[in-house]
C-alpha cells in the first residue's frame, strides 16, 4: 500500500520503518523544523535507514522515502498524522490541496480532530480514523536509532463516518498492528490515555521535575494513593461527559486494560500499575513545560471542560487542573486550547448524529 506519514518524531519514524519493512511504499514527511531535526537529517543522509532496539535486539529497516515535500500525499491511500495535536488544524489546512477523494486519514492520537477535517476538507470525500495512542511506545535515543519499550496488544480505532468502518478495516488491517474498532471517533478521542495520566501525573509532578532537573520518571513515582484519587475523580467527570455524548461509561483502567493485556481476567487497576512500573519506561517529563501539559492540558482537558459546559456536566477537577497548569506555566492554556467552538459546534453535532445512526449498523 502507498502510505504517507506526517511527523518524523519518535512514533512517526518507528511506524514508517516498520511499515516499510512489511512491504508498504512509505513516505515519511517532516512537517516542521521545530524538533527532531538531527534524526530527520540523519535519515536523509543515510537513505532512510533506521535501527530499532527491542528486547535487547537491534534490527535495521529502511524507510522507502524521506522528504519535506507534501506533494506525495496525493498518491497515498493512507495518510497517517503523527504530530502533536496542538498543530492539527494548521496542518490539515496546509495539506488540504494534496488530499483527494477516497483517502483515509489516520490521526494518532486524534482528540477529535475529525471535526477539523470536516471543517476544512468538506469538499473532499475522506474517511477519518482516530487512534487513542501510539501503536508502539518508543523513543529516539540518537539520530537513526529508536528504542521500543512496549507495544499495545490492542489498538482501539474510531472511524468517521461509522458506516465505513468495515471497508476501512480491510485497509487498516493490512498494516499488521492489532486493531479493534470502536463505535465512533468520540470514544477514540476521549479515551486517549494522556488526557488523564499525562495531565494529572505531570501537574502533580511539578516540584519533583524541577528539584531533580528532569532526572525523573513520572510513571514510576507520582501515582500514589492520593494522586490516584485525583485521577479517578477526573475520570468520573470524563465518563459523565461521554455518557452525554451517547458513549458507554468505561473507566480509564478498563480502557488501559483493553490496550495493554490479552488476559481479560486480570484486575484493571493492577494492569495499569504493571504498565506504569515497567523498567523500560522513559525518563520524563524532563521539564514542566512539556507536551504532557502544553498538549494534553490545552488539547485534552480544555476540550473536556468545554464539552462539559455544552452538555451541563460539572467538571470541577478538570477546571482546577487547567487553572493550576496555566498558573505554573504562566500562560492561559484555555486561550491556546481546543474547544467545542474551535472544533465547530455543527461538526460535533454531525459526528454525534453519525454515531447514533451507526449504532444500528455495527
Amino acid at each position: 500500500m502507498n502510505i504517507s506519514i506526517l511527523g518524523a518524531g519518535n512514533s512517526g519514524t518507528a511506524v514508517a520503518a516498520e511499515l516499510s519493512q512489511r512491504g508498504h511504499l512509505v513516505t515519511l514527511i517532516k512537517t516542521s523544523r521545530a524538533m527532531n531535526n538531527e534524526n530527520f537529517n540523519y535519515l536523509l543522509e543515510n537513505d532512510g535507514v533506521v535501527n530499532k532496539i527491542e528486547d535487547g535486539q537491534t534490527k535495521t529497516a529502511t524507510i522507502t522515502n524521506v522528504t519535506r515535500d507534501l506533494s506525495s500525499l496525493s498518491q497515498s491511500k493512507l495518510v497517517i498524522i503523527y504530530i502533536q495535536t496542538n498543530y492539527h488544524e494548521d496542518l490539515i489546512k496546509h495539506i488540504r490541496p494534496h488530499l483527494r477523494d477516497g483517502q483515509i486519514l489516520l490521526l494518532n492520537p486524534g482528540y477529535l480532530s475529525t471535526a477539523y477535517v470536516m471543517k476544512h476538507c468538506l469538499d473532499i470525500d475522506l474517511t477519518v480514523c482516530e487512534a487513542q495512542s501510539s501503536f508502539v511506545d518508543c523513543k529516539i535515543i540518537c539520530p537513526g536509532t529508536i528504542r521500543i519499550g512496549f507495544r499495545n496488544v490492542r489498538n482501539p480505532l474510531g472511524i468517521y463516518p461509522v458506516e465505513r468502518t468495515k471497508e476501512s478495516q480491510r485497509v487498516l488491517d493490512q498494516l499488521g498492528y492489532p486493531f479493534v474498532y470502536l463505535p465512533s471517533v468520540l470514544e477514540a478521542a476521549l479515551h486517549n490515555p494522556n488526557l488523564l495520566v499525562h495531565t494529572v501525573g505531570a501537574i502533580m509532578s511539578i516540584p519533583r521535575i524541577e528539584k531533580t532537573d528532569g532526572d525523573y520518571c513520572m510513571y514510576h513515582e507520582v501515582f500514589t494513593p492520593s494522586v490516584w484519587r485525583i485521577l479517578e475523580a477526573l475520570d468520573g467527570e470524563k465518563m459523565n461527559v461521554m455518557e452525554k455524548l451517547g458513549c458507554e461509561r468505561l473507566s480509564y483502567v478498563e480502557a488501559c486494560k483493553l490496550r495493554n493485556t490479552l488476559d481479560d481476567s486480570r484486575d484493571a487497576k493492577e494492569v495499569f500499575f504493571w504498565y506504569a512500573g515497567m523498567p523500560t519506561r522513559a525518563i520524563g517529563p524532563v521539564t514542566v513545560d512539556s507536551r504532557y501539559i502544553s498538549e494534553d492540558v490545552s488539547q485534552g482537558l480544555v476540550l473536556l471542560e468545554t464539552l462539559g459546559s455544552k452538555f451541563d456536566v460539572e467538571t470541577p477537577i478538570c477546571t482546577a487542573l487547567i487553572n493550576l497548569a496555566s498558573a505554573a506555566l504562566g500562560r492561559n492554556l484555555r486561550a491556546e486550547g481546543r474547544t467545542v467552538e474551535r472544533l465547530g459546534v455543527d461538526e460535533l453535532e454531525i459526528i454525534m448524529r453519525n454515531k447514533a445512526a451507526g449504532n444500528t449498523l455495527l
